[in-house]
């Protein structure tokens, strides 16, 4: 099997475990999702963006391709949640008052479903890039996928909601990064243009942290002790960049 395709289907584990955490803590959450911030946050800033910025130097309108890639990625994720809906932070106040309709809308799961087949994408291309780059994506996927699963679950049981588009929306979380990693690894493209789609999936994993994950993590929780996690987060990627 290939190695990628191989990583994406260990991420199906922490889906489940993200989901399993979500059944037995509901104090701890804005801990482990400061930790997950740091991590994606150190990903983009230690790894991803000094690779993409030296394989692709060329210029779009007089700036940098990879800042528009990067930029695109960050808005489209954006655009795209805002039109088909998505999963509202899990400790949030509107979290609690929502009547939780996007996240088992069918639209919501196709949106889900897309965003987490990108992940998987970017975990074939990556390895196409070179294994540590890989292996670095890797542990950004992971901890995307833990987040969702956790996310996901703390929802539907707030909600009450328990339904056959409750475990269909689990299901679409653990395949598509499968699907996507499969897709990413066989896509035949220049660097050049395998450095737009990783600037482009860092705009993603950016968004992600700074519009979902840090959201949640401070809705109800004293700052000091998230940050202090998101911190150490992003130190231990830059253990894990610097020792790949």
């Amino acid at each position: 099997m290939n190695m990628a395709i191989a990583f994406a289907a260990i991420t199906v584990l922490a889906t489940f475990s993200g989901g399993y955490v979500a059944l037995k803590s509901n104090d701890r959450f804005h801990l482990i999702l400061g930790l997950s911030a740091g991590l994606l946050l150190g990903l983009v800033g230690f790894d991803l963006l000094p690779e993409v910025f030296e394989m692709n130097t060329g210029s779009f309108l007089g700036v940098p391709q990879v800042s528009v890639a990067i930029l695109a990625g960050f808005l489209s994720l954006h655009i795209i949640e805002g039109v088909f809906g998505s999963h509202e932070p899990a400790e949030s106040d509107y979290g609690h008052d929502h009547e939780h309709q996007n996240i088992t809308g069918t639209l919501g799961a196709l949106a889900m479903g897309g965003h987490v087949f990108l992940d998987g994408v970017g975990l074939g291309v990556a390895f196409k890039v070179s294994n540590s780059l890989g292996y670095a994506v890797f542990v950004a996927v992971l901890v995307h996928a833990f987040s969702d699963g956790l996310n996901t679950v703390s929802l539907i049981v707030k909600s009450g909601n328990w339904t056959k588009k409750s475990f269909r929306l689990l299901a679409i979380d653990a395949v598509a990064r499968i699907g996507g990693a499969s897709v990413g690894t066989y896509l035949v493209l220049s660097d050049s243009l395998l450095a737009l789609y990783l600037a482009l999936f860092s705009g993603f994993v950016i968004y992600l942290a700074t519009s979902h994950i840090l959201p949640e993590a401070h809705s109800r929780h004293s700052s000091r002790w998230t940050f202090f996690a998101t911190l150490i987060g992003v130190l231990i990627m830059w253990g894990v960049v610097t020792s790949l």
